[in-house]
């Protein structure tokens, strides 16, 4: 069985627990929002650290080479030995002295000798005896905003995994400056909570829903809203960090430069910011994107928190686009602004078939709302690209308990033909 103990800290979700101690420099600031969980009679804690922690920590500026170190602290109480599996972190972690070699190379005033034994001193190291506490890091490629940390042990004939959604301090990700985010709140001020049990009842409320996001103002429609996601903290947002999904920047001096370097450069930004549209008189709540490995093209999503539960369970309201260049416009306070595949319908289908690998997906379905519109008669979005879609928004219904993919349930909703064909398809008789 896995336990997901999943907080993002930066916004204050889950209070950070009382942990020992270590040697290491700056250990505070990591160790005061680490994670913790325990399966049986092991206690794991965790922490993902900042490019500003890891080079206090190891004296050297480890997120120049895009590696971050991850504390781990294991205290086994049960009677067997527990051995901690690094790819489960990262498949492509750094050993110390990888690290300690690369790090020697730009850094000409200190030995190797010196770095490699520092490194080795520092790493977590297997195994954890019966009755004993072992801690230490493991170095991992670099991600900021927040990092999914999926802790693996294993001894004979028995398994302990433990799942933490760390925040990683640095990055203005834009559900930092989100009041419904940061403070739990259920939509907006004086929002009525429905709580739906009855199918028919959510998939009526669903589909009654506006066809789109808006300006600011509310005057105006624009991209089409297609996505709905039924879960949270504990359950969809690791499902879309572990599959690659990244937090996206707030727009703000840092950002827009970082943005134009990596357009100039052709490098990858993957937490590039993304403009404001509005539902519920807001702009999103949180937006994820999947880049590619230039600025010019990723997959991204916008998430509002609804007033809706389902059997409990946070409802989010989403858009879903796929960027495919960049353009000039007068439609932009920036005067510029990526353009969209005008086939919308794909990157909700793509963001599906990617999410039913996290493990993470119980049930897809599809409901009405956005209104057909034909590729020969496409709609425009507030940056007057133009798009078409068959008109259904998919329904992801998230668990916290892993689902393979002979148990995900379809949704008897609308056709589930006509929400996975492509348009040409659907255009046949």
């Amino acid at each position: 069985m896995r336990v997901l103990v999943t907080a993002i800290a930066a916004v204050g979700i889950l209070s950070a627990p009382t942990l020992a101690a270590t040697d290491a420099p700056g250990a505070s600031s990591y160790l005061e929002r680490a994670q913790s969980g325990t399966i049986g009679d092991v206690h794991v804690s965790a922490a993902a650290l900042s490019a500003g922690e890891s080079a206090a920590v190891y004296g050297a500026p480890l997120a120049a080479k895009m590696i971050q170190p991850v504390w781990i602290e294991i205290e086994n109480r049960e009677d067997v030995p527990y051995w901690l599996l690094f790819p489960g972190l990262d498949p492509n972690f750094f050993p110390a002295s990888e690290a300690a070699e690369a790090m020697a190379r730009d850094e000409p005033g200190k030995r190797l000798d010196d770095l490699d034994r520092r490194f080795r001193q520092l790493a977590f190291r297997n195994p954890v005896p019966p009755g004993g506490k072992v801690a230490g890091f493991v170095l991992t490629n670099l991600q900021e905003g927040v990092k999914l940390l999926q802790i693996d042990l294993f001894a004979t004939h028995r398994s302990r995994s433990f799942s933490f959604l760390a925040g990683v301090p640095g990055l203005r990700a834009d559900y930092h400056v989100s009041k419904v985010f940061r403070k739990n709140k259920p939509s907006a001020p004086g929002s009525v909570i429905f709580d739906y049990t009855n199918d028919a009842e959510l998939r009526a409320a669903l589909k009654a829903l506006p066809c789109c996001v808006t300006n600011k103002g509310g005057t105006k429609n624009g991209d089409p809203l297609n996505l709905i996601v039924i879960g949270g903290l504990e359950d969809a947002f690791p499902a879309l960090i572990r599959r690659g999904w990244s937090p996206t920047e707030t727009t703000w001096r840092g950002s827009v430069m970082r943005m134009m370097k990596s357009a100039m450069s052709r490098e990858r930004y993957p937490y590039a910011p993304i403009s404001n549209l509005y539902l519920y008189g807001r702009s999103q709540d949180v937006a994820l994107q999947k880049a590619r490995d230039n600025i010019h093209q990723r997959n991204h999503l916008r998430l509002w928190r609804s007033p809706m539960r389902y059997h409990g369970r946070l409802v989010w309201v989403g858009q879903i686009s796929r960027d495919i260049g960049s353009r000039l416009t007068i439609h932009s306070p920036t005067f510029t602004t990526h353009k969209i595949d005008p086939d919308v319908d794909e990157a909700a289908r793509a963001l599906t078939e990617d999410l039913v690998y996290s493990q993470g997906v119980r049930a897809i379905g599809f409901v009405g709302g956005v209104g057909a519109a034909p590729k020969e008669t496409p709609r425009e979005n507030l940056t007057t690209d133009p798009y078409f879609t068959g008109g259904l928004r998919i329904v992801l219904l998230f668990d916290k308990e892993p689902t393979s993919l002979d148990e995900i349930e379809f949704l008897p909703w609308e056709s589930l033909r006509r929400g996975f064909a492509n348009q040409v398809i659907e255009d046949r008789p």
